[in-house]
């Protein structure tokens, strides 16, 4: 109990309560994120043997390689939770493992937005040949920067200490 003229901020917990919470809470974001993740990278490696890829240029071709690499890296960063969980398991380590874990979300989260990008990038190039492509992709990226990054960011700092 807080002392008597005091307020206590934020929940009462313990450190190993709140590393428990904090992961059960990074598990779900986890989960939504992979998802994506998997669907969209399990698109790009069929690209390959599609009868159109032998057709693309050495351009889009090469596009195709970054966006196919950077879909890998986000795989290999939203899946890096997962085995790092369960590595540590059992050495009383859950408030280090959620703090790594949690970076390893936000690297895949930032590899997403740059598949996401290459991807919409290679798909318009191909469908609509012309100078507008890099503007919409511009477009589209501020949008996700701004929904995944501006927000949250923004929400912190108006509402920082605030109960």
């Amino acid at each position: 109990m807080a002392p008597s003229g005091t307020q206590r901020e934020g929940r009462d917990e313990s450190p190993e309560e709140r590393a428990d919470r904090r992961w059960n809470e990074l598990l779900q974001e986890v989960r939504v994120a992979q998802t994506g993740v998997q669907i969209l990278f399990g698109f790009l490696l069929t690209v390959v043997f599609t009868p159109q890829f032998p057709k693309l240029g050495s351009t889009d071709r090469t596009i195709y390689v970054v966006t196919v690499l950077l879909g890998a890296a986000t795989t290999g960063a939203l899946v890096g939770p997962v085995s790092f969980h369960r590595l540590v398991t059992g050495h009383r380590l859950k408030p280090q493992t959620v703090a790594w874990a949690s970076r390893l979300t936000l690297v895949g989260v930032v590899l997403l937005l740059a598949t996401v990008a290459s991807a919409l990038y290679l798909v318009l190039r191909i469908a609509m040949h012309n100078a507008a492509v890099p503007w919409l992709v511009t477009g589209f990226v501020t949008w996700l920067v701004l929904c995944w990054f501006g927000l949250p960011t923004w929400a912190r700092h108006r509402y920082a200490g605030k109960s």
